[in-house]
């Protein structure tokens, strides 16, 4: 869909107005409008169609600064130009999360007395915590869990710290901050005192990864890797550590805008735009048979 010099400009033009509002970091929102406003004066998004404008501008973003989540999102179908609404933004999240059981995919018991969670997406803790529970009461006798996020594309910051608490022993460990622009609030995430499900202690965890890993996942895998509470196997994964929110530009169109950030309470700092580094990398398909073959090993 072709776009004209002056619509790719109040395109551009609104986006670059929210980033500058809303990005976590306005140092960095600052070069970024700079940047982005000399190329458009200089022509360079004139004639583009709305999906290569999306992909041009976004690649242009990530130039200047490596966040995952600060994208312009191109969609077929037409969307509402209202102001995002967080209760419907939440809905919808919820919704897509009953649909996909939680993010639960697979739960199994394998030969060796070894658990086995492949986890698509985690859920909020509030309505998720019963199934969270329930697959953790199904492993919770086994020798060793494998917890699979190499398939795991995001999910809730609540939910994170939900399954995270499932392997420390009390409500005494501070997981993670999360530090919003908005409101220069920080909010704690500590593991939680009471759980539906016994928790998961004095045994091996491994923590599998893959390129696409991402947001919600990566919370997981890299809090239980900076608190050594689990092993990561696989590759390192894509590097989107910020909570975002997204605003309609055109009916087509969207820009995401990281608004806060997570600030890992081993660390200090977190997983954008580098990823986690696997404690051992493996291709990811191959990395369920290096975990499995590192247990056999500590039989040995």
């Amino acid at each position: 869909m072709p776009t004209n010099a002056r619509t790719t400009a109040s395109i551009v033009s609104d986006a670059l107005d929210h980033i500058a509002a809303d990005y976590v970091f306005p140092e960095r929102a600052a070069e970024i409008d700079k940047a982005l406003r000399a190329r458009l004066a200089a022509g360079e998004y004139d004639g583009l169609s709305g999906p290569d404008l999306c992909t041009t501008v976004t690649a242009q973003l990530h130039e200047i600064c490596q966040d995952r989540h600060l994208r312009l999102l191109w969609r077929d179908e037409p969307q509402s130009l209202a102001p995002a609404d967080a209760d419907e933004g939440q809905a919808e999240f919820l919704a897509l999360l009953r649909s996909e059981n939680q993010g639960i995919r697979r739960i199994e018991w394998r030969d060796g007395n070894i658990g086995y969670l492949d986890i698509r997406l985690i859920a909020d803790a509030g309505e998720g915590g019963r199934a969270i529970g329930a697959a953790m009461e199904l492993i919770a006798h086994t020798r060793a869990l494998i917890l699979d996020l190499r398939e795991c594309r995001g999910g809730a910051p609540n939910g994170a710290a939900l399954w995270c608490s499932y392997f420390f022993p009390d409500d005494q460990v501070h997981l993670n901050d999360i530090y919003e622009r908005r409101t220069d609030s920080l909010r704690q995430y500590w593991t939680a005192s009471q759980l539906p499900a016994p928790r998961y202690l004095d045994r091996p965890v491994y923590v599998l990864t893959s390129a696409a890993t991402f947001s919600g996942g990566e919370d997981v895998a890299y809090t239980l890797q900076a608190h050594g509470r689990a092993v990561t196997i696989g590759e390192t994964t894509g590097g989107g550590a910020h909570p975002t929110v997204r605003h309609p530009v055109t009916e087509h169109i969207t820009v995401t805008v990281p608004t806060a950030r997570t600030i890992n309470a081993v660390t200090g700092t977190n997983w954008e735009g580098v990823g986690v580094t696997p404690d051992r990398a493996a291709p990811a398909e191959q990395a369920l048979e290096a975990a499995v073959e590192d247990l056999k090993g500590r039989e040995a």
